[in-house]
């Protein structure tokens, strides 16, 4: 069993800043990845961190804008977001417990066994 404990969201203008924390204990295993979920839409894979070997993944569609890195001393995973726009406006969760081995860690949510609460961000224009 892993928890998972999101922080960071809040309100912010359109091409403003934030930090979202991810705060994992327990058997979380080797990957953490970030997912967000608008209502009536998809959720969608954002990024992901192998925590031992420190490599990450962003979909391409944000590569530029968002970066993800992890502190592993305290156990946590952030995901760092520039320029946001209203488009980006999502719960946005972390996710941990992938079974096997990876170098690159997945982006899809199924792969996932535990999750956060989440956290809400809001852009506005």
């Amino acid at each position: 069993q892993a928890q998972l404990v999101e922080s960071g969201g809040g309100s912010v203008q359109a091409g403003g800043f934030l930090r979202l924390s991810c705060k994992y204990s327990g058997d979380s295993g080797d990957c953490v990845a970030w997912f967000r979920q608008a209502p009536g839409k998809e959720r969608e894979g954002l990024a992901s961190i192998h925590i031992g070997l420190g490599n990450t993944e962003i979909v391409d569609s944000l590569r530029g804008r968002f970066a993800i890195s992890r502190d592993k001393e305290k156990n946590t995973v952030y995901l760092l977001m520039n320029s946001l726009k209203p488009e980006d406006t999502s719960m946005y969760s972390c996710a941990a417990g992938v079974k096997g081995f990876w170098h690159i860690c997945p982006t899809l949510a199924p792969q996932y066994d535990y999750w956060g609460q989440g956290t809400q961000v809001t852009v506005s224009s």
